[in-house]
């Protein structure tokens, strides 16, 4: 089965797009997830971008992290999959929906920029701060406690006014050198211990997005890019 698809990154997370309003997709389960996202067997990313038909949306969006399992939002994965929406449909604002959201996205000064939603913080401790952001994320300002498995993980490396330095590890995906959610997630801590809000320049090991808005609307925008289309040869008997 040739599988038409999008490689596209967001300050060095990289995703694949696959766009089932116009292609028949084989079945979404591990094997497939798994061995498209490997780098070596497959295309490799990140993450797994699914554009599905909505009734509420332009598109809906399914978020697969490369060891199978499924992510309930990811910022970058949004403006990238609104970038390419944008361009197919030639219109300046989509809407895309997920699981918990319908998020709108349309192009800023700096590249893609998506309304986020709602960022709940669900728990404090002295070093960390646990948000939710339809995928949930624990904030550390400093790197003293046992990190978890089951979350997402944002170590804040440094902090000059409205500068902020951070390094992620992505539940399902390991290390990555962005995370948009994670973005929206650390700001979102700053403003819940500051006690206001301020947009806050968020720099990662891939690159910087713009983190503006409130609590309940997480603002986010940087760029976005394609590196490369094509077709994926899948039959079974390849995978890893």
């Amino acid at each position: 089965m040739m599988i038409p698809f999008t490689k596209m990154q967001a300050q060095g997370n990289d995703f694949i797009v696959l766009n089932a309003l116009e292609h028949n997709l084989p079945a979404l389960n591990q094997d497939f997830i798994r061995t498209i996202t490997e780098r070596r067997y497959g295309i490799g990313c990140d993450q797994l971008l699914v554009l599905l038909p909505s009734k509420h949306a332009d598109a809906a969006m399914r978020i697969f992290n490369n060891d199978g399992s499924e992510a309930g939002n990811c910022g970058n994965g949004l403006r990238c999959a609104a970038d390419l929406l944008m361009a197919e449909l030639n219109i300046n604002e989509v809407s895309i929906a997920l699981a918990d959201r319908v998020v709108l996205a349309s192009h800023g000064k700096h590249g893609v920029r998506v309304e986020m939603g709602a960022a709940v913080i669900e728990q404090q401790s002295e070093n960390s701060v646990q948000v939710d952001m339809g995928n949930p994320h624990t904030v550390f300002f400093e790197a003293t406690e046992d990190f978890p498995h089951n979350r997402n993980v944002e170590i804040i490396t440094g902090q000059v006014a409205d500068h902020v330095y951070i390094d992620i590890i992505e539940r399902g995906a390991g290390r990555t050198r962005a995370c948009g959610t994670g973005a929206c997630a650390t700001v979102a801590a700053i403003w819940h211990i500051e006690g206001h809000h301020r947009p806050q320049t968020i720099e990662m090991p891939g690159g910087q997005v713009t983190v503006s808005g409130n609590m309940n609307q997480m603002m986010l925008e940087g760029s976005v890019a394609i590196a490369f289309t094509g077709h994926y040869y899948w039959q079974t008997q390849l995978n890893p």
